[in-house]
């Protein structure tokens, strides 16, 4: 999984996982990397990862549902 690239960063739990499924629905593999510290939900990122094959198709869809 280290080859795969970012295509959404967010502080909110729940629009990372809206967005991995709504990737994974329009059949773009997507994983969550949770960088949130485990006690301070507060401080910390999620990203979105896709496959760089993948990657062109993940931004254009993400730009098109309006997602910012």
């Amino acid at each position: 999984m280290n080859d795969w690239i970012k295509v959404y960063i967010t502080e909110n739990p729940y629009e990372a996982e809206i967005i991995k499924q709504a990737l994974e629905e329009n059949g773009i593999p997507a994983v969550v990397l949770n960088k949130q510290d485990s006690s301070y939900k507060s401080f910390g990122v999620l990203t979105v990862l896709v496959h760089p094959d993948n990657f062109d198709k993940a931004t254009a869809y993400i730009s098109e549902i309006n997602i910012e």
